[in-house]
Formats: C-alpha cells, sequence, structure tokens
C-alpha cells in the first residue's frame, strides 16, 4: 500500500523568511524519511494555496493524503479555517481520502527545540539556575492555546531555570517586554528571551523588538527547521495514517 501524501499546511505570510522556513522543514522531513512525498500548501499570502495542492494530488490519482497543520497550539486555524477547507475539498474531490492531523504542540520534542535554540543563542545549561525565561508566543483569543502556553512555562520551570513567565506578541498580555521586566523587578538579573514560534515573520519581530526595548540579555532564535521539529512532524503523520493502515489490515 502506497504511503500518503504528507500535506503540510503553512498559514503564510508576506515575509519571505517564512516560505523559506517552511521549506527548509520539509526537506529535513524528507530526509529523515527517504520516499514519503511531502507537500506544502499555505492558507494565505503564498502559493500553492491547499485547495490547488490537493486538486493536483487527485489528479495524479494521489489516493491518500494526510494534512498536518503547521501550528503549536489548537486555536482559529486547527478547530475553524482548516477544517473548513478540507471540507470543501473532500465534497469536491472524492476519490481523495484526506486526513487531518493534530497540531504539533505541546510536545517534549518542541521543548528540546526550545533548548535548542537556547543554546545556540548562549546559554549553557549551567546557566539555567541564575536565569530567567520567557517563554514568547504569537498569542491566540482561544482559552486553549493559551491554557497550552501557561502549563509549558510551567513544566519548562520545573528543568532548572529560576523562573519561567509566558508572553504573547499579539492578543493577550503580556508582552514579551513586559514579562522581561516583571522578571527583573523579581530579582533576576539575566533574561533570555525564547520565541514559541516556528518561522520568522511579524510576531516573531514583534517578540525581538520586545525583547531588545526591555534589555533582555538573550534572544533565542525562532524554532524553525530543527531536527526535533522535523522528527515531530513525521510523528503527528504518523499518528493519524496508522489508524488507518491498521484497519485495512484487520479487513483484509
Amino acid at each position: 500500500m502506497t504511503a500518503p501524501v504528507l500535506l503540510v499546511i503553512a498559514h503564510g505570510s508576506r515575509d519571505p523568511r517564512h516560505a523559506a522556513t517552511v521549506r527548509a522543514l520539509t526537506a529535513r522531513v524528507r530526509a529523515l524519511r527517504p520516499g514519503l512525498r511531502v507537500e506544502i500548501g499555505f492558507l494565505d499570502f503564498n502559493a500553492p494555496s491547499v485547495p490547488r495542492v490537493l486538486e493536483r494530488l487527485d489528479a495524479e490519482g494521489a489516493g491518500a493524503v494526510v494534512a498536518l497543520p503547521l501550528l503549536l497550539t489548537r486555536a482559529f486555524h486547527a478547530k475553524s479555517d482548516i477544517p473548513a477547507v478540507l471540507r470543501e475539498a473532500r465534497t469536491r474531490l472524492p476519490r481523495l481520502c484526506v486526513r487531518q492531523a493534530e497540531v504539533l504542540g505541546p510536545s517534549p520534542l518542541l521543548n528540546s527545540a526550545l533548548e535548542r535554540r537556547l543554546r545556540e543563542a548562549g546559554v549553557r545549561p549551567g546557566d539555567k539556575g541564575s536565569t530567567g525565561l520567557v517563554l514568547a508566543s504569537a498569542g491566540s483569543t482561544d482559552p486553549e492555546a493559551i491554557a497550552v502556553i501557561a502549563e509549558i512555562a510551567r513544566e519548562l520551570r520545573h528543568t532548572g531555570w529560576c523562573s519561567v513567565r509566558p508572553a504573547f506578541a499579539s492578543a493577550p498580555l503580556p508582552r514579551t517586554e513586559d514579562a522581561v521586566r516583571a522578571l527583573r523587578a523579581d530579582g533576576v538579573r539575566r533574561v533570555a528571551v525564547a520565541p514559541y514560534v516556528i518561522a520568522p515573520g511579524r510576531l516573531p519581530d514583534r517578540i525581538a523588538a520586545g525583547a531588545a526595548e526591555a534589555g533582555a540579555d538573550v534572544l533565542a532564535g525562532v524554532l524553525g527547521p530543527s531536527p526535533e521539529l522535523a522528527r515531530l512532524l513525521l510523528d503527528r503523520y504518523d499518528e493519524a495514517r496508522l489508524p488507518a493502515a491498521r484497519m485495512a489490515s484487520l479487513s483484509a
């Protein structure tokens, strides 16, 4: 049986760094699993769009697709936008079996990718006990997404950081600069900011500006095409496709 195509669904951005990062990430996924067909579709701003990719796959006789949202939390895009696009595609393309995978977070692999970026920015393991961490996410109006970020911050606090505070680039407060200043007010002398975002763009730039404005000592890079993130994409792909594969084997 041919493995389903992995369709990575990215939000898209006017910032060219966004699409370049998504392509670099999918290239790493292909390298991890040679022979797996990996496609990219964008919801907005960039081409190809998700509907156009699905139409092409249907025309080529792909048969089955696992649509994987390149999202860290279950918010509006995961709950509304992407399901609507996929429902419309299933109606128009009845021969194509399309399954939506779960979003990427939360996951220990994401925490590992975050720690990798902090190490690359100069935070050594022995520094954590004297360093406060700002976990800076894009932000959302969805309470479930906000709760996930708060829980990740609590988990990271137990890995050796002297203090961890969540921050958001949009929607809820606090902003990155607010969280940095709050840590300083608590007596934390060294502060690191870790963007909990996948690709560069307007909101990550806002995080970086807030870190600079408040005088953070360390600013890590975005998660980007890290090995951990590439492995996580394959984990979510397998979780979505394997139940269907097991059912097929049972009925064979």
